[in-house]
C-alpha cells in the first residue's frame, strides 16, 4: 500500500447508532405508508375509508401521506440527507392534523408524542455527531499556533 494512500476517516459508534436509527425511522414511516394506502383502497376499516367514502380533508391528507411516507422511508433507508426532510414534511403533515384540527382528524395523542419523540432523538443524535466532529477536529489540530 502506498504511503500516500486516502485515509478513510472510521465511523465513529455514535453515526453508527444514528443510522440504525434513521431505518428504524424508515421502516416505521414504511409502515404509515402502507397504512394509508391500506385505508385508501379500501384493505382497513371494513372499507369504510376508501378514497371514495371519505371527506374532502381526510381525501388530501390520506392521498398525500400515502405518497410521501414511502418516498420518506425510501431517502431514510438509503441515508441520503432528502430523507429527514421528507420525514419532516409528513409528520409535520400529522402534526398538524390530529394536534391542530382534532375536530376533522380525530385526536391521535400517541402519534404526535411519537412523532415529537422522533424529532427530539434526531436533533440529539445530530448534536452529538457535531460535537465529536469538532473535538477531532481540535484534536487535530493541537500542534498548531
Amino acid at each position: 500500500m502506498a504511503p500516500d494512500s486516502v485515509k478513510i476517516p472510521k465511523i465513529s459508534l455514535t453515526e453508527r447508532l444514528f443510522g440504525l436509527f434513521l431505518r428504524l425511522v424508515a421502516v416505521s414511516s414504511f409502515w404509515f405508508g402502507l397504512n394509508y394506502w391500506a385505508m385508501l383502497i379500501g384493505f382497513s376499516f371494513g372499507g369504510g375509508g376508501r378514497f371514495d367514502l371519505l371527506p374532502v380533508p381526510w381525501r388530501v391528507a390520506a392521498t398525500a401521506l400515502a405518497v410521501v411516507y414511502p418516498v420518506a422511508a425510501l431517502g431514510l433507508w438509503l441515508l441520503v440527507s432528502w430523507g429527514p426532510v421528507i420525514w419532516v414534511v409528513a409528520a409535520g403533515a400529522e402534526l398538524v392534523m390530529f394536534g391542530v384540527y382534532p375536530q376533522i382528524f380525530g385526536a391521535k395523542p400517541l402519534i404526535v408524542m411519537l412523532h415529537a419523540a422522533v424529532a427530539v432523538t434526531f436533533v440529539l443524535f445530530r448534536a452529538a455527531i457535531f460535537y465529536q466532529r469538532v473535538r477531532q477536529a481540535r484534536a487535530a489540530r493541537i500542534d498548531l499556533p
